[in-house]
């Protein structure tokens, strides 16, 4: 039996490694795209971590939101030196965290409960002209 694994990929960023807090009043995501969108929305605007390096986090989420255990790092690409690398892996960790619970209704929480989740965080290296 294939084993079923749900993705997420989302480019995203951080607010200086600040996970920006959901609104209380926004209504909890009912589908994939809206959990993709609350996560965007919460990560923020601001390029995280130096050009090129990329970070994707797994978790698991339960069907209340909340993940089982802390995330895992599955893949990095660290850009920059040993400062900067622990910086954008601290600011990844706090970014993802800063967002849970994921606000989601029961219907999803049932669908996606125990399915792994993949994140993508950071930013692309810039294009060199020729």
């Amino acid at each position: 039996m294939k084993r079923v694994a749900t993705a997420i990929a989302l480019v995203a960023a951080s607010c200086a490694g600040r996970g920006v807090a959901l609104a209380d009043g926004a209504s909890p995501a009912n589908t994939l795209a809206g959990l993709q969108r609350q996560l965007g929305a919460c990560i923020g605007a601001k390029p995280l971590g130096p050009p090129g390096s990329r970070l994707t986090v797994m978790l698991t989420m339960k069907r209340d939101g909340s993940i089982f255990g802390k995330p895992k790092i599955t893949f990095s690409r660290l850009e920059g030196d040993a400062g900067q690398r622990r910086q954008f892996i601290g600011e990844a960790e706090r970014a993802v965290e800063g967002c849970l619970p994921f606000r989601i209704t029961q219907a999803l929480g049932q669908a996606i409960a125990g399915r792994p989740f993949f994140i993508t965080l950071g930013r692309p290296k810039p294009e060199r002209g020729i």
